[in-house]
């Protein structure tokens, strides 16, 4: 018995529009279920009902805006299949783009379609302990390896010389998370505004621009059953900017935090995992940057970090969201705030 098709995509318009568009790349009717997670945009699993899906073929994945805010994000699928169009002849490992349509005639909202990469996204410790020590530690140094193939591409030479502005882009994105901030305002939050404050004041000078990814951590990468990494995906906050907000992300997601049933990414309690000075002298030392300041960054992540999580707090104080653990959120924007503090006076 066939289930119902997930909210936000009928799999037989799909079909209709694949083989008006793409002939012969679909052999059967479609089926679709959602991916679960993701902050934003919606990700769905389609599958050729023809029987003859074999590692990938005869599946592929569509991306679209999420439901009810089709204006708002309309322009972020056209970003996002433009960024990986760009990567996919790069040493950059990405899924191959298929088709991008902007007529949301077709599923209510502009979509695209890209490859079907088969590979596991670790999230948590518990998730990765079973590959052990020596495997983790693998797998987590070639996600800074990648990183720094991400970063060596050159932006003009793949078409996106123009993706983003990269100057005055720490200031832009310092301003941009303080209205963010102000915007969820609802409770007495002490050491974030200090935080903020001695960010401004600390601002480091950038080094060339490059493309980087925007929220890079070893959950938005798949791992294959070789360790290797098959696919960066999620490049929705993706921009020509200084490429070591990328890294000051990647550190602050390996401190080790003992946070039971989090939102947040906690794989670096998994045995083997390198640390973060380690992480950081790798990529200094394969990228040729100097990655000094990096402190401010790291902080800057924390504290970019505290406001997500804040505003997701304040939509829960709203009535505003759905599902178990939004309740234990606003708990862990003190601790984010106090890590940034410390983080910055370190450096």
């Amino acid at each position: 018995m066939s289930s119902a098709p997930p909210p936000g995509l009928d799999p037989e318009r799909l079909r209709g529009h694949l083989d008006r568009e793409r002939p012969g790349l679909v052999g059967g009717p479609l089926s679709a279920r959602m991916f679960q997670g993701g902050r934003s945009n919606l990700t769905y699993v389609v599958t050729d009902d023809t029987g003859s899906v074999t590692d990938g073929a005869g599946r592929w994945v569509v991306r679209r805006p999420p439901l009810g805010h089709v204006l708002a994000t309309a322009h972020d699928m056209k970003r996002e299949y433009r960024v990986i169009s760009a990567l996919h002849p790069t040493a950059v490992p990405v899924p191959e783009p298929l088709l991008l349509c902007e007529d949301d005639a077709v599923l209510g909202a502009p979509f695209y379609v890209m490859e079907y990469v088969a590979g596991t996204p670790y999230r948590t410790a518990e998730q990765l302990a079973p590959l052990g020590p020596e495997r983790t530690r693998a797998a987590v140094l070639a996600l800074v390896d990648t990183l720094v193939e991400l970063h060596a591409v050159d932006p003009a030479s793949v078409g996106l010389g123009d993706f983003g502005r990269p100057e005055g882009f720490l200031d832009r994105q310092l301003r941009r998370w303080g209205k963010q901030l102000d915007g969820s305002r609802n409770r007495e939050l002490p050491g974030i505004d200090e935080l903020h404050a001695a960010l401004g004041r600390a601002l480091p000078d950038s080094p060339a621009p490059t493309v980087i990814h925007g929220d890079y951590r070893l959950d938005n990468v798949l791992l294959g059953d070789d360790d290797r990494i098959k696919a960066v995906l999620d490049w929705e906050m993706s921009t020509l900017g200084d490429p070591l907000t990328d890294l000051g992300l990647l550190v602050m997601y390996s401190a080790r935090l003992e946070l039971v049933g989090s939102p947040i990414s906690t794989t670096a309690g998994a045995p083997g995992h390198p640390t973060p000075g380690e992480l950081i002298e790798r990529y200094a030392s394969r990228s040729g940057r100097d990655a000094t300041a990096i402190n401010w960054y790291t902080a800057f992540a924390w504290f970019k970090l505290a406001v997500i999580l804040e505003g997701i707090h304040y939509r829960y104080t709203l009535g505003q969201t759905v599902g178990p653990g939004f309740d234990q959120i606003g708990d862990l924007v003190p601790l984010f705030i106090q890590h940034g503090l410390t983080t910055l006076q370190e450096g």
